[in-house]
């Protein structure tokens, strides 16, 4: 596929745009072999959030706080999606798909019923920045077969406003341009949104589903509340809400996501989300006895 890119987006109005619900600050902490991350999204607001699990944050030119990056581990019930903004990232799993991830580039994995995948910096120095939301799947598909996309930059749609806002579409739609991916169950929109000095971005909302924002450069306002820099916003889902309204004083780049909540429980240990105690205990199992080989 090639990206789409609009000259002028069609004309897009927010009647009553949704406002901050609370700002959360993400926590500090590692994963892989030790790579540095902040957890943005934390297990804490899984329900709040469904059907989103997770968003890790990770940027350093610092090689000793990504160079072992994340060696072999399984996953299983959701989907990863990766985005990088800075560095390479080299992608292997146990259903034999490879790919190196590159600035501006997304890795959409689907562990389905299970998979062993690595993900190993191709870099000794230099900035690597990026993020990884984890996307539950309804019950229907936890146990589905393992999927994996790679998306290079330019392969990915993109939008430019009148104003000039510059939004990458990696899921859902905004602005009559479609993303990269499409998903029926959970329909998550993912967009990466920069909005220069003075600019103004509305996106509709189905006013079912469950949103947030991320500004990872510089700060913005919704509804009258600053979101400053590092930080999430929770938007309230309000009956009359039909949408956001970002606007932006100083230029500014943030993630919009948003999802249909699947309403179902979730079970978690560690790499393997799914929806009770004995559906855990046999991904284990089956991890232990060597079945997420394929």
């Amino acid at each position: 596929m090639s990206a789409t890119t609009a000259g002028a987006s069609p004309v897009v109005t927010v009647v009553q745009p949704r406002t901050v619900e609370r700002l959360v600050t993400g926590v500090p902490t590692s994963d892989g072999a030790g790579v540095k991350l902040t957890r943005v999204l934390t297990q804490s607001l899984q329900r709040r959030l469904d059907p989103f699990l997770m968003l890790d944050a990770f940027g350093s030119d610092r090689a000793e706080d990504y160079i072992a990056g994340f060696p072999d581990h399984p996953h299983r019930g959701f989907e990863t999606v990766t985005y990088m903004i800075a560095g390479r990232l080299l992608h292997r799993d146990s259903a034999g798909n490879e790919g190196l991830l590159e600035s501006g580039g997304v890795q959409w994995m689907t562990a389905g019923r299970g998979v062993i995948h690595s993900e190993i910096p191709q870099q000794e120095d230099g900035l690597m920045a990026g993020f990884q939301l984890w996307l539950n799947l309804p019950a229907s598909d936890k146990m589905s077969a393992p999927w994996y996309r790679d998306f290079a930059a330019h392969e990915l749609p993109r939008v430019r406003t009148a104003a000039g806002v510059e939004v990458t579409v990696i899921a859902g739609e905004s602005h009559g341009v479609g993303g990269a991916v499409t998903r029926t169950a959970t329909a998550p929109l993912y967009l990466d949104i920069h909005l220069p000095a003075g600019a103004q971005f509305e996106q509709p909302l189905a006013v079912e589903h469950n949103a947030f924002i991320y500004a990872y450069q510089g700060q913005l306002t919704v509804a009258g509340q600053v979101v400053p820099e590092h930080t999430m916003a929770i938007l309230a889902n309000e009956a009359a809400s039909d949408g956001v309204r970002l606007e932006a004083r100083a230029d500014a780049r943030v993630l919009l996501v948003a999802g249909r909540p699947l309403g179902e429980p979730i079970a978690q240990y560690g790499p393997f989300v799914m929806n009770t105690e004995q559906e855990i205990y046999q991904a284990v199992a089956d991890y232990r006895a060597g079945r997420f080989a394929a």
